[in-house]
């Protein structure tokens, strides 16, 4: 027993006094019947509580019901962060390969990564190299090319290459791990009035019963039988049971978060729900907040006045088509969406981290960043150098395509603003709420978008556990 009596410590003196006391009358009502006192049987009748009991116990069970059922979605949301993990995971242990389970993973394991795998715990790249989606992790719209020595993070997704990692983080200690324990920590917060009832009833109960004893000690002493005197001290017990508290607080809880979630909002703790209407600083995630979370082309650029933008879109897309990188996939996507025919290049080959070489139509075309045309002796033009500062200051990620050693276009690819987005943020400055973005995307995209949105601050380049420490 924790000696601290709170308003279940009411609920249960309360439902359990009314029941005990209709059980007594339900004795003397059998007595009085047996000895065919009809008239003592009658007003026994009349003193029979069991649905005052029943009625506050089911009151308060209803109101804990749908407390927890408004917890239920932090809950899923755990789950779902429980599911980025990876079950099993490949090591090389003794020149070989061997599967293991996650959880079997020691620090200094060297983990095997293929394409399309999950990263199943923290640690540094030993050999080769890949492209890693960690949208899920920081944030970042557009996969991070990771090459030896670099830090990779559990949870995030291996798109492209194969590489090998030294396990530097295992357990309770990944990235990943601490992000979880920061939502459990978070969803079993209690709201600041219900901890202000505790309080309360921890002076109100001994108090209670204190009147209740008084009750019943002065109504002996007026002279009034036990009976009487017993009806009225589990009286100021019943009045006194908090049922509409005990039911009315959850119920507030849950109509809360529930119209939240229908808007996409989890609430992950009731305090937060409470203290919500103070709020004047609202801290906004970038991907799959305010922008769609997936990349998309955005501008097209032309160096070839032979082609228009729907021909060196089809061309480029073509080339594309036997890329499995996101990038590559927003290009033909938009291919697609245009009704554009997308042809099967004679010859492909991608460099991870760099760009692709593929041969169309008997002509040889070089695709990728400003490094890989550099590595493949292909000069640019001022005008094309030009454009690819313009796109990267604006937050875009620049693909370069050459045809025949000559560059002949440039495709500006970037994470897309949602417009639900545009616009609460504009309600937000309306109501005079400062909009701050809070991102593990890196500083120039960042800023691009903040600019486009009129945003109060912006801190880039902050991982979740980072996020956290920022916001408190």
């Amino acid at each position: 027993m924790k000696r601290a009596p709170n308003m279940d410590s009411l609920v249960a003196i309360g439902a359990g006094a009314a029941y005990v006391y209709g059980l007594w009358n339900l004795c003397v009502m059998g007595h009085a019947l047996s000895i065919m006192d009809m008239e003592l049987a009658h007003q026994m009748q009349h003193s029979l509580y069991f649905e005052s009991a029943a009625t506050i116990v089911t009151l308060v069970s209803i109101g804990k019901y749908l407390e927890a059922r408004s917890k239920a979605k932090t809950g899923d949301a755990l789950g779902k962060l429980v599911d980025l993990a990876p079950k099993t995971a490949t090591l090389w242990r003794d020149g070989q390969e061997v599967e293991v389970n996650a959880s079997d993973i020691l620090a200094g394991d060297i983990v095997i990564m293929k394409p399309g795998q999950s990263v199943p715990v923290d640690g540094v790249i030993t050999q080769g190299e890949g492209t890693l989606d960690q949208a899920a992790i920081t944030g970042e719209s557009v996969p991070v090319e990771k090459t030896v020595g670099d830090s990779v993070m559990t949870a995030t997704i291996n798109t492209n290459g194969t590489f090998r990692f030294r396990a530097t983080k295992v357990g309770n200690d990944t990235t990943l791990a601490q992000i979880i324990r920061l939502v459990d920590e978070a969803g079993s917060t209690k709201a600041p009035i219900a901890r202000l009832a505790d309080k309360v009833a921890g002076v109100f109960v001994p108090v209670v019963i204190g009147i209740a004893l008084v009750t019943l000690v002065v109504w002996l002493v007026a002279g009034k039988d036990f009976a009487f005197a017993l009806s009225a001290a589990i009286s100021v017990l019943v009045i006194s049971c908090p049922c509409a508290l005990g039911l009315a607080t959850p119920v507030a809880i849950m109509v809360g978060t529930g119209k939240a979630a229908e808007y996409g909002i989890l609430v992950k703790s009731a305090e937060a729900l409470e203290t919500l209407h103070e709020v004047n600083t609202i801290v906004l995630d970038k991907t799959g907040t305010i922008t769609s979370g997936k990349p998309a082309v955005q501008d097209i650029v032309l160096m070839d006045p032979d082609l228009d933008a729907d021909a060196f879109l089809q061309l480029a897309a073509s080339i594309e088509s036997g890329s499995e990188h996101p990038l590559a996939k927003a290009v033909t996507a938009l291919a697609k969406e245009k009704g554009l025919e997308i042809r099967t290049p004679s010859s492909f080959a991608a460099t991870g981290g760099r760009g692709i070489q593929a041969v169309l139509d008997k002509d040889r075309w070089i695709a990728g960043n400003a490094a890989f045309m550099g590595e493949e002796h292909i000069t640019m033009s001022p005008k094309a150098i030009g454009a690819v500062e313009q796109l990267a200051a604006g937050g875009q990620t620049p693909l370069i395509f050459a045809r025949n050693r000559r560059v002949v276009g440039i495709l500006g690819v970037a994470d897309t603003i949602r417009e639900s987005s545009r616009q609460a943020i504009r309600e937000f400055r309306k109501k005079g709420i400062q909009v701050v973005m809070l991102t593990g995307d890196n500083e120039r995209t960042a800023r691009a978008i903040a600019k486009d949105l009129d945003l109060d601050d912006v801190i880039a380049d902050v991982l979740p556990t980072g996020k956290e420490e920022v916001v408190r």
